[in-house]
């Protein structure tokens, strides 16, 4: 087979270094570890620290596969599991247990080479028939995935040998590595992936206390460089106000986002705490059923578009944070463009454009919208504005349990409320099977010809003009980006500040002191 052969046994996984290369031995890992001891001595932190994350977003399951929200993905990717690839912290997508990549000339055959001495927490060594499995459980029919479409081009998984995957496709997937990053590499041999993990990664699950906490304790088996801290412990809030005391108190020593600017302000100026902004790739929007009338009507769509005061919105929730955004791609993708005077507020456009498509007096709708911040409050702003051009709101109050079933899964909804967090998902309107239904030919192939790109500058550009239509049709209606606050205490530091797809590295987290 002729084509591309890269080495990548001694780049860096998750954004770092931290592998071995193909040829290192015991005796080398011995004097890592003694020098990353003496390291952390040096720089006065403590390696066997216990690091308590503050959240909101406790997993529904331990299992990715199987609907258990951003919550999973926050405390296990990159710290329980691993993928052949990694997306950083900054956006990249890194080698993670790949060692060597080959592609050949059609790019229809990818070989890659496993890292080495790689085990689980079982003991199990990984082999590449742990990898077939596990991209076979993404794409399952009853898998659960967002990105299980995106594997759809994968038409066969061979493993020759234990440390050899080939994956042949239908048809050329520029992105394939990047969705890869998605696949957790899971044993095998793993069974109730629901309550219990087999992972290869930094740390293992110690315990799940579901309502309460989730405790990570080091991997002290770990096939790389072992984490800066001993344990992390994610602690789940329900309530934002009761998150941010807890930080207040020392109860916990970092708070992944900061869920409203009103919990900054106690911060922002107080020597004890830092404070850090970075790049969000959360959006939220007003998700219309593009199937049904009056939604099937892109006039009604852009009508409702540009009778919201966005930048009210934004404010209203978020002060002088955050970011307005025209489009489902924000500015971290390669494809964005801004878009953000498509549909600008105008009310009396609003008011012309209902009228043109027959719905001079208005209509009503219902509203589906999760429980929890600020869907609720955002519903309530948008009942507030569309009343002003004659459209009645009834607002539907449901659990994320219920959105899932109701809206993701039977697509039983007008419209709905929903922060989406994935980056590089402007490929969900090329399924006109998604939830939302939007089915323009022109995108689907532009979606569908990006993909089989030669080159990242051809995939760029049929991407954005993919984004540009989709925002000319108001194929939803995108009301902002979250801002990305990361708050911690002062003798912390090493976190991640992106939060790409709600991901929280915590294997650089180091902690001064006891």
């Amino acid at each position: 087979m002729t084509g591309n052969t890269i080495d990548l046994g001694g780049l860096s996984g998750n954004g770092r270094k931290r592998g071995r290369s193909i040829l290192a031995s015991a005796a080398l890992v011995m004097v890592v570890s003694t020098s990353t001891a003496a390291l952390a001595q040096d720089a006065g932190f403590n390696p066997d620290a216990s690091i308590v994350v503050g959240s909101l977003y406790e997993p529904q399951n331990l299992d990715n596969t199987a609907g258990a929200g951003q919550g999973i993905n926050e405390a296990f990717n990159g710290n329980v599991y691993e993928a052949l690839f990694t997306l950083t912290d900054a956006g990249d997508v890194a080698p993670g247990l790949v060692a060597e990549q080959t592609v050949s000339e059609d790019g229809l055959t990818y070989t890659f080479k496993l890292r080495p001495n790689v085990s689980f927490h079982s003991g199990d060594p990984l082999t590449a028939k742990d990898v077939k499995h596990s991209i076979e459980r993404v794409v399952a029919p009853d898998s659960k995935s967002s990105r299980k479409k995106s594997l759809a081009t994968i038409s066969e998984i061979q493993t020759p040998d234990d440390q050899t995957v080939v994956i042949k496709l239908s048809a050329r997937s520029i992105s394939l590595p990047y969705n890869l990053s998605y696949v957790w590499i899971v044993n095998d041999a793993a069974k109730d992936l629901n309550a219990s993990e087999d992972g290869t990664g930094p740390y293992r699950l110690d315990e799940w206390r579901r309502g309460s906490s989730l405790a990570l304790t080091r991997n002290d088996k770990y096939w790389g460089t072992a984490p800066t801290n001993g344990e992390v412990v994610f602690q789940y809030f329900t309530d934002a106000t009761a998150l941010n005391n807890a930080l207040l108190t020392g109860a916990v020593d970092v708070i992944t986002s900061v869920q409203s600017p009103d919990s900054i302000a106690q911060f922002k100026d107080n020597p004890d705490f830092t404070v850090t902004a970075g790049q969000s790739t959360t959006k939220e929007l007003l998700a219309f059923n593009d199937r049904i009338e009056p939604f099937n009507n892109v006039k009604v769509r852009k009508a409702i578009a540009r009778a919201i005061d966005d930048k009210k919105l934004l404010q209203s929730i978020w002060g002088e944070y955050g970011t307005l955004i025209g489009s489902f791609v924000p500015p971290t993708d390669p494809w964005y463009v801004d878009l953000t005077a498509v549909d600008a507020y105008d009310v009396e456009s609003a008011k012309a454009l209902l009228k043109e498509a027959g719905f001079a007096d208005g209509f009503s709708f219902k509203l589906d919208t999760p429980n929890y911040d600020p869907h609720p409050i955002v519903a309530q702003f948008l009942q507030s504005e569309l009343a002003k051009v004659g459209i009645k709101v009834e607002i539907n109050v449901i659990t994320a349990n219920e959105w899932y079933t109701k809206v993701y899964k039977a697509h039983d909804f007008q419209a709905t409320l929903q922060e989406h967090v994935n980056h590089r998902d402007i490929v969900f309107y090329g399924n006109p099977d998604f939830y939302w239904g939007y089915n323009n030919p022109e995108v689907v192939d532009l979606i569908k010809q990006s993909e089989a790109a030669a080159n990242t500058d051809e995939q760029t550009a049929k991407l954005t003009e993919a984004n540009r239509i989709i925002a000319e049709d108001a194929a939803s209606n995108w009301l902002y980006l979250y801002p990305q606050i990361v708050v911690s205490s002062s003798a912390v530091t090493g976190y991640p500040v992106n939060g790409l797809n709600s991901q929280f590295f915590a294997y650089n987290i180091k902690k001064s002191g006891n």
